[in-house]
């Protein structure tokens, strides 16, 4: 079966991986992806999970609207909790007990977030869905999946995407675009490959935290990740490939 290299990882996940056509929520995506962390707890693993809530809300969206940007993001942080309220509840059907945490009360439908209590939850084979992003507009869930990697002492921080890793521009509109299987936190940010926002970027490298960048649509791809297999585009201090 294969030993775990990374026994603890914060999951990112966007909100449009969990609905049709990047819209609501389709429960047999919210079951794949429940039997795919199942897997992962089964195996030995610790999972954090940071989902966002663009299948329901987008403050940026909503501001190019003529809606104002606070109001916007706020909205969209609200979002995140529905969205982690879902996946806990098919987590728990698939036999993987998950909690939620939220950035700002929720009154009793979520816990407030807590490191230290973060942490137990993940020792005792509990998922831990960290919602409502930082708490704060301007600052997306990528830079939260940072934050909450960072705070919980993950191992790894895995972007689930619709597409298999990093590229030169984005390989459904440039069929040419160059794949980058390895690169460091500065070129990122340097060539604005868009792997993840500045501030996310900048977390990951200060704490020297590696990410990998993956197919979500990949079964069993998030095991294999865990084990040590080099799936999609890594992001850390070393050399490019």
């Amino acid at each position: 079966m294969g030993a775990l290299v990374y026994r603890r990882v914060l999951l990112k996940l966007s909100g449009e991986a969990l609905g049709e056509d990047g819209r609501g929520l389709d429960p047999r995506v919210l079951e794949r992806l429940a039997a795919e962390i199942h897997g992962l707890i089964s195996a030995g693993g610790q999972v954090g999970l940071v989902i966002g809530g663009g299948n329901l809300f987008r403050g940026a969206n909503l501001a190019a609207a003529g809606m104002g940007r606070v109001t916007g993001d706020r909205m969209g942080m609200l979002g995140t909790v529905m969205n982690a309220l879902a996946m806990a509840d098919f987590l728990s059907r698939a036999g993987a007990p998950a909690g939620v945490m939220s950035a700002f009360p929720v009154g009793t439908f979520t816990t407030p977030f807590d490191s230290p209590r973060a942490v137990e939850w993940l020792e005792q084979g509990r998922v831990a869905i960290f919602s409502g992003g930082t708490g704060n507009p301007f600052f997306t869930t990528d830079s939260a999946a940072a934050l909450r990697a960072v705070e919980i002492g993950a191992d790894l921080l895995i972007k689930a995407t619709k597409v298999d890793g990093v590229y030169s521009a984005d390989p459904l509109t440039h069929p040419d675009a160059e794949f980058y299987p390895h690169l460091s936190y500065d070129r990122a940010l340097r060539e604005g490959l868009g792997v993840m926002d500045a501030a996310a970027l900048v977390l990951c490298r200060d704490h020297d935290l590696p990410l990998r960048v993956t197919d979500i649509n990949q079964p069993g791809g998030l095991l294999r990740l865990l084990r040590g297999e080099a799936l999609g585009s890594l992001v850390d201090r070393g050399r490019e490939q």
